[in-house]
């Protein structure tokens, strides 16, 4: 059949409110045109963020009824435990509230003053970890990443000869580790192949540098290289997984992503001592260390998610489905970057709004209008995320700017997506009418989630 449907059941529903434009204006001119300070009951179409607004199953739902909630030593804990070894195959499983806690006590362990981390694209979170203990965040993703329409099939890799010679250009002693996100979200959503993670893996062991994988996405990461290289054709996708994973010395993971949880997140290590250390400052910041910050009742959630994450049926369905909306906004001759990923569909700001300089934020400006016109709430990854230099506080224009629509898993059915590109149709059509904006007042640190616009 060539109608790809959900692999599942909907057995409850959630009302959406629905706006008018006099409303969603109001609103807009409280949040300082931020779409981060919006409630989300003035929000028809959350496109924000795929990270904790999934839809859990009904085995999920009775994992939080079992949810063992002893502080130390619980059960949902040891089965936590069993599911991340079984399929990510690390030794020390450290659990933490959410990805950046994983982040953060990374970055505070391994990272001292001066010292750089490269990746193929870090992303928000990742990179103001790293800089707020005064490290440096170096992005390398590969040349093909470069060209935004290019239909290559791994545009998330590395370029592994800028990483040799950032290698020999500061010495290996000064770059703590080396991480690739999968899939590479700053970068499109674009995956990253299993010959470039075994590359940069070789390549880092030659030095002795650890490889830490940023595995948030690791499942659609997986089935897009059963899709799209030599040789996995015809592995299952847990073995990929394993493969991939065995190349690495550790990973980090938002269980918010592809463990469909609410909530939690873990860092994995092969390195005994390091694993002490992370748990001395684990006990000090995010609570016990078979708990890190969860409760019981989510720690069981996530051991069912990381499995239901694998069916190869729910990844067909999750890869088409994000596809089906790229190819019908290319159709209309809108910007967006190709490849489709797994979990988002990115549009080019610079080229959908190409009067309005990075300076002025394009992504910002195309999520305001999108919001206006249609309820619709996106996410700019561009200047607003990227251009200020956390050491110096100067600004640029990021490498991109993009507008990401992330869409949160088994929440949203095919005729909302067609509102969403109908709603985007009609802003393109007008394009020329929409201005730039400016910051008004801004945090130190990660920006986009609290900084106030005005228009130009």
């Amino acid at each position: 059949m060539k109608t790809v449907i959900e692999p599942f059941r909907i057995k409850m529903v959630e009302p959406i409110r629905f706006t008018t434009r006099t409303e969603r204006e109001q609103v807009l001119h409280a949040a300082g045109l931020n779409l981060f300070l919006i409630r989300a009951e003035d929000v028809i179409i959350d496109l924000l963020t795929d990270s904790g607004t999934g839809a859990m199953s009904a085995e999920a739902w009775a994992a939080l009824m079992r949810g063992d909630e002893s502080y130390a030593g619980a059960r949902s804990w040891y089965r936590f435990e069993a599911a991340v070894k079984q399929i990510f195959g690390f030794p020390q499983v450290i659990p933490t509230h959410q990805g950046r806690a994983a982040e953060r006590l990374f970055a505070n362990v391994l990272i001292q003053p001066g010292m750089v981390v490269p990746n193929n694209t870090h992303f928000d979170t990742t990179r103001a970890n790293i800089e707020a203990v005064g490290g440096k965040a170096i992005d390398l993703p590969c040349l093909e990443a470069n060209n935004l329409a290019l239909e290559a099939p791994f545009k998330g890799d590395m370029d592994v000869a800028a990483l040799e010679h950032l290698i020999a250009e500061v010495g290996a002693d000064k770059i703590p580790a080396i991480m690739l996100t999968v899939t590479n979200n700053s970068g499109g959503g674009q995956p990253v192949s299993m010959a470039n993670i075994r590359t940069v893996s070789k390549l880092a062991h030659f030095y002795g540098i650890p490889l830490y994988i940023d595995a948030c996405r690791f499942a659609e990461n997986a089935y897009l290289i059963q899709q799209r290289e030599a040789g996995y054709q015809n592995m299952p996708v847990r073995e990929i997984v394993q493969e991939m994973f065995s190349y690495a010395d550790g990973c980090l993971m938002s269980a918010k992503k592809d463990a469909f949880a609410n909530i939690g997140g873990f860092l994995c290590t092969r390195d005994d001592r390091l694993a002490e250390e992370l748990r001395r400052l684990l006990i000090l910041t995010e609570g016990f260390p078979t708990y890190g910050g969860l409760a019981g009742r989510d720690l069981d959630a996530i051991a069912v998610g990381l499995h239901e994450v694998l069916d190869e049926d729910y990844l067909h369905y999750r890869i088409r489905s994000t596809q089906y909306v790229a190819d019908q906004l290319q159709e209309r001759g809108i910007p967006v970057v190709r490849p489709s990923g797994g979990h988002a569909v990115y549009i080019d700001a610079r080229r959908f709004l190409p009067y309005i300089p990075p300076l002025q934020y394009p992504g910002q400006a195309l999520a305001v209008e999108l919001y206006l016109e249609a309820g619709v709430r996106g996410v700019e990854v561009g200047t607003v995320m990227f251009g200020r230099n956390a050491h110096t506080g100067k600004e640029k224009p990021a490498k991109w700017d993009l507008f990401r629509l992330a869409i949160p898993r088994r929440i949203y059915t095919q005729s909302h997506m067609d509102y969403v590109v109908e709603a985007i149709a009609q802003v393109w059509q007008r394009g020329e009418q929409i201005r730039g904006l400016k910051i008004v007042s801004e945090p130190p640190y990660l920006r986009h989630f609290s900084a106030r616009f005005e228009w130009i």
